[in-house]
């Protein structure tokens, strides 16, 4: 199997990151593997055991506690279950799968079914909120309720844009590792918001991990028929990868239940304030449909 770090010590680096990152937590998870026909996948699991379960997807070339501390106001009332995704870093199995077909909806059912869960709520920010999409196209059954957090796989933002502000600036820290270039790109994805832990890692998976360039397919409204789960979506202003104003306008057309639309003042990643609401809002949502 061909990892998806460039060495061993980098590996390393971003697990010890994974670890620190946990501790932040006010709340204990317990560590669950699971051999899905996708591959071994490790799982972060908490909350009460006969909390109405939540299954939190991670952002794309992360770390799961990174983008799983965003919904940590609802840790202690539901139960909780955050895999690490499959090709991605963390503790599962670094074979990626595609984000076009069935695959992913098969590594979340074959998750669900060793949880013994029949349906849950999701919530998936970016990739995570592709992930969901593609098991609403193939299998729409398994989902209660969704919150979709500036999500991939409904319509991208200017590539102009990205190469300008994203993949220039990445091109000339990966060669010289400088933090002004990582400030470039750090800023563009938080809107000058970006914690000083995050913005660590990033550097570090930039550094360390051959990224993962496909993103989720973007959805077409016929593969949604069948989806008929109360969907709340959340998106950023001033998101550079999926800006608020073409994901909402692609979402109302796309997603057949979609119960409301919110337009933050954010960038892919949320300021701190943000967060607040955002976990309000997703606090309120998950209380009348889950």
């Amino acid at each position: 199997m061909k990892s998806i770090y460039k060495s061993d010590e980098g590996k390393i680096k971003l697990l010890n990151y994974y670890e620190t990152y946990l501790d932040t937590f006010s709340v204990d998870f317990d560590r669950e593997y699971v051999d899905t026909r996708h591959g071994r996948t490790h799982v972060l699991v908490t909350g009460p055991a006969a909390g109405k379960p939540i299954f939190i997807f991670q952002g794309g070339n992360c770390i799961n506690p990174m983008t799983l501390s965003w919904f940590s106001g609802l840790l202690e009332d539901y139960r909780v279950y955050a895999p690490d995704t499959v090709g991605h870093p963390g503790y599962s199995e670094e074979s990626r799968i595609s984000a076009a077909d069935q695959s992913f909806s098969e590594w979340v059912s074959d998750l669900m079914a060793f949880f013994q869960v029949e349906k849950a709520a999701f919530i998936g920010p970016s990739y995570g909120g592709g992930i969901i999409l593609r098991l609403a196209a193939f299998m729409p059954e398994k989902i209660a309720c969704a919150v979709l957090v500036a999500p991939a796989g409904l319509k991208l933002g200017s590539k102009t844009a990205m190469i300008r502000k994203i993949l220039l600036p990445l091109m000339f820290y990966s060669r010289t590792f400088s933090t002004k270039n990582l400030t470039k790109i750090t800023d563009a994805m938080s809107a000058n918001s970006m914690q000083a832990l995050d913005k660590d890692i990033i550097g570090e998976v930039f550094k360390n991990v051959k990224l993962e360039q496909e993103m989720p397919k973007l959805t077409k409204k016929k593969e949604l028929l069948n989806y008929q789960a109360p969907t709340l979506l959340i998106a950023g202003e001033h998101d550079i990868f999926f800006p608020s104003d073409v994901v909402i306008k692609t979402a109302a057309n796309v997603i057949p239940n979609l119960i409301k639309c919110c337009a933050y003042d954010m960038a892919h990643f949320p300021s701190e304030s943000c967060k607040e609401k955002m976990g309000q809002e997703v606090k309120g949502f998950l209380s009348q449909y889950h």
